[in-house]
């Protein structure tokens, strides 16, 4: 099935930036996502590009301070998040799919997660 391995959390001042990687060795991927959830909520849909095309799509949280972008060579999805916010903390999950016909932003779509990343904004 292969695996996901996010890097780059970790605690920020609000207002600040912080890029998180997900590296895949999962051998067919459509979609890779990222969601995240924080202490007592459900899994939120963050961002997801297309693999082969590089079509982005956000999460209304996400929309106008996150890009996601992929490198296919190495295999590398990117999540940089700018201008974060306390209401951010949470832990972020990189996930990919190998052929769902499920919506891009819902978690079921999914079959491949990672184990997940910690971001903490502080005020």
């Amino acid at each position: 099935q292969g695996q996901l391995v996010e890097s780059g959390g970790g605690e920020v001042q609000a207002g600040g930036s912080l890029r998180l990687s997900c590296a895949a060795s999962v051998e067919t991927v459509y979609t890779m996502g990222w969601f995240r959830q924080a202490p007592g909520k459900e899994r939120e849909f963050v961002a997801a590009i297309t693999w082969i095309e590089g079509s982005p799509y956000y999460g209304d949280s996400a929309k106008g301070r996150f890009t996601i972008a992929r490198d296919n060579a190495k295999r590398t999805v990117y999540l940089q998040m700018n201008s974060l916010k306390p209401e951010d903390t949470a832990v972020y999950y990189c996930a990919a799919d190998r052929g769902s016909v499920e919506s891009i932003s819902t978690s079921k779509r999914y079959d491949t997660w990672g184990r997940g990343t910690q971001v903490t904004v502080s005020s």
